[in-house]
């Protein structure tokens, strides 16, 4: 595990550790910056335990089992020792993940999967210094990873396919559900389709349509009811007596004709954004007790959603 260069192992970095442990793996956590390691382990420790008590910590180990397979260092090498697989969690920085990565490569054998959690980097770009390319591939979670368990695995132009078999065969042992992207683009498919829905809200808000709360409650009371359990395909797919091509002869053109009113893509940084910006902090204001209550909340009905899906 690797951390942000002069960053403190963050979110993204503990919840890689937990979910790898809740697996049954011995996990090394690296942070190059003396006692951020130690840190978080501390922080793994405090959260492992609340989840016990909640019920809701993931696996078949206890959370003293699972604590005692997670060990902190502050040297790369021994960080590095026996491992298979490496995760980096770096911060979104092309030219300190690149730097990370040529390190690895030089203290890991051939046969050592290397992947990136970054979420808006290309792999032909996050491994361009990396001799080796066929064992390289981004695994995107989402945030938090321990709660909402959907990967992305996207490889680099040269991955091997024994690697995204491997990778896939990890994140699945160890709870997470893995998507495969045939090739690299821009965004992978879930940021592709989460700034989609970004921005025609943000259309919407800005052009008088309809509020900041209430296009946040066609989401979270309509779409997302469904999509918590079924995806935007199979909704369809459902929704018409005869499955998806029936759908297409009945709302085809229309979706069409909706398509092609959408207007460009927003300026979200122009003077009128600020109208939109505003009506948010006006609900959730945007000073660090409110948001960090608001998120514990997101995190708390998160857990109740996992709990609910494992039990269907």
């Amino acid at each position: 595990m690797a951390s942000a260069r002069d960053y403190t192992i963050g979110l993204i970095g503990r919840s890689w550790a937990m979910v790898f442990a809740s697996g049954g793996y011995n996990v090394k956590l690296y942070d190059n910056q003396p006692g951020l390691a130690l840190n978080a382990l501390n922080e793994i420790k405090k959260q492992m335990m609340e989840l016990q008590e909640a019920g809701m910590l993931r696996g078949q180990l206890s959370a003293t089992q699972q604590l005692a397979l997670l060990s902190s260092h502050e040297d790369l090498q021994q960080a590095l020792q026996g491992a298979f697989f490496v995760q980096e969690c770096v911060f979104e920085n092309l030219e300190v993940k690149q730097k990370l990565f040529r390190d690895v490569e030089r203290l890991v054998g051939q046969d050592v999967i290397l992947s990136s959690s970054t979420s808006c980097l290309v792999p032909s770009a996050v491994f361009s210094s990396v001799q080796n390319q066929s064992r390289c591939l981004v695994s995107h979670p989402v945030n938090p990873p321990y709660d909402v368990k959907l990967v992305e695995l996207v490889p680099h132009p040269d991955t091997a396919a024994a690697v995204m078999d491997n990778a896939h065969i990890l994140m699945t042992e160890v709870g997470q559900v893995p998507v495969r992207l045939r090739k690299e683009i821009d965004g992978f498919a879930l940021n592709r389709v989460q700034a989609a829905i970004i921005a025609e809200s943000w259309r919407l808000v800005q052009d008088g349509i309809i509020s900041v709360q209430d296009i946040d409650l066609v989401m979270s009371e309509g779409l997302g009811m469904r999509y918590a359990f079924i995806g935007p395909m199979e909704t369809i797919h459902l929704n018409a007596p005869e499955g998806l091509g029936d759908y297409m002869k009945r709302y085809g053109e229309g979706i069409q004709r909706l398509l092609r009113s959408f207007g460009p893509v927003p300026d979200f940084f122009a003077e009128d954004a600020e109208t939109v910006v505003s009506e948010m902090c006006k609900l959730i204001p945007n000073d660090e007790r409110h948001l960090s209550a608001r998120r514990k909340r997101r995190d708390r009905f998160l857990m109740g959603l996992a709990r609910l899906k494992k039990d269907h």
